[in-house]
């Protein structure tokens, strides 16, 4: 029992790294699958996929970074603890946690859509480049958002 907020702690950081990240690799992978189509008729336009196939990236980097933050909090990395872990600790951790783990799951998702039309969208007018970068990075904003929510949270947690 004494060990309770550092399991709530790596529960909360391990969700912020997997959801997010788990996001990302779905959404990375459904605009791979549309830009390996537009390759396939024209090579030409790698940089461009490429571009937008990372985008959904983003996601898993930023559960990624919360993670970090959490485990720096508990002091599982980085030598001690910058708090107290009471299970009560450990729960505002967790919670802190979510934002980031839930919102980038789904953005990663839907930006990954929405790159993969982009991508379609370039190979027929490559001239909306601009346009096809955008789009993707509305949902970005969200993901974002949940970022700054979750970094706020483990900040006031003390």
């Amino acid at each position: 029992m004494e060990h309770l907020g550092v399991m709530l702690t790596i529960l909360g950081a391990a969700l912020a790294a997997g959801f997010a990240g788990a996001g990302s690799a779905i959404g990375v992978g459904i605009a791979g699958e549309s830009g390996a189509g537009v390759m396939t008729e024209d090579p030409g336009k790698f940089g461009l996929v490429l571009l937008l196939q990372a985008l959904p990236g983003t996601q898993g980097i930023y559960g990624l970074l919360i993670a970090f933050f959490a485990m720096l909090k508990a002091g599982l990395i980085g030598g001690e603890p910058t708090m107290a872990i009471t299970w009560l600790n450990g729960l505002g951790v967790l919670f802190a946690c979510l934002p980031i783990a839930i919102a980038g799951y789904f953005s990663g998702i839907a930006q990954g859509k929405t790159s993969a039309s982009c991508i379609q969208m370039i190979a027929k007018r490559p001239e909306e480049t601009g346009k096809a970068v955008i789009l993707p990075a509305m949902v970005e904003t969200y993901a974002v958002l949940a970022l700054l929510v979750s970094i706020l949270l483990l900040n006031g947690i003390s």
